[in-house]
């Protein structure tokens, strides 16, 4: 089975490939997850920057453990993509400590995708954002638009033939979040939930509609001109606020939370299967 991890700035999520699928997927608000195919598995965590090869290894053994399943036995290949460069590291000497005889892909410059980057400089684009575009070719084809819910927001173009075009990236909910606390005295944190209005009523109201819809209008508002480039495309929204934004907007099609292991899944087959290009 294929343990896929994919490691944001916030949370780091992880999800093995193989097996018996889903039962009871998590419910997203906009039909069903196509991203969930072969995943039997998945978990979220907290990204940290400091833990060890050994700590890696020792989360993912008793995460497994919950699940009734061993590490050695279960997992025959890792695939890791990681915006945090020191938690890449770590990982790879993870991998190279306790499975050194399974094959192992790291997403990023080197690696062949399969996909075309047609950026300035292709080093340049996060992995996870080439995961999401060759996981959103597979499913929907071209042209999409992925509009990636986490740390930061990103909007990553596939054209038709399955290039990556480039996106646009703007801060995210909780960085926004965060600096509207440090810079407003008068203003706490609040849950991050649909309010009863648009208009608020109350401070915490307010905060909430002001994210919530806010953040969804940003959503529409750059899909709408990305398509004016573009033409008609493929919306789908992932991260981990997608679930939440994404039933506000007009124009998201598609929730996939699992988008990026889905794409990594893809690009790990193409690099041990020899159809990669």
């Amino acid at each position: 089975m294929l343990l896929a991890i994919d490691v944001g700035n916030t949370e780091t999520v992880i999800g093995l490939f193989g097996g018996d699928v889903l039962a009871d997927p998590d419910g997203v608000g906009i039909g069903r997850a196509s991203g969930e195919r072969g995943l039997s598995y998945h978990w979220r965590l907290s990204t940290s920057p400091d833990r060890t090869p050994d700590e890696h290894a020792m989360i993912l053994t008793q995460l497994l453990n919950l699940e009734g399943l061993d590490l050695r036995e279960m997992v025959s290949a890792i695939a890791v993509c990681s915006s945090v460069p020191s938690v890449t590291t770590q990982l790879r000497r993870m991998a190279s400590r306790w499975f050194g005889d399974i094959d192992i892909t790291v997403l990023g410059p080197g690696t062949k995708s399969g996909m075309p980057i047609l950026y300035d400089n292709p080093r340049e684009v996060g992995a996870d954002r080439i995961a999401n575009a060759v996981g959103a070719f597979d499913l929907y084809g071209g042209p999409s638009i992925v509009v990636d819910l986490g740390t930061a927001t990103t909007f990553d173009i596939v054209s038709a033939k399955g290039e990556y075009l480039g996106g646009a990236i703007a801060p995210g909910v909780a960085i926004s979040l965060d600096a509207l606390y440090a810079h407003a005295a008068a203003l706490r944190a609040v849950e991050l939930v649909e309010p009863r209005s648009v208009i608020g009523r109350s401070t915490a109201e307010s905060i909430q509609s002001g994210v919530l819809y806010g953040f969804a209008a940003q959503v529409d508002g750059l899909v709408e001109r990305i398509e004016s480039e573009m033409g008609t495309s493929n919306i789908i929204a992932t991260g981990g606020l997608a679930s939440l934004v994404a039933p506000h907007t007009k124009y998201v099609q598609h929730v996939e939370p699992w988008l990026t292991l889905h794409g990594l899944r893809i690009v790990h087959d193409r690099n041990h299967s020899g159809d990669a290009l």
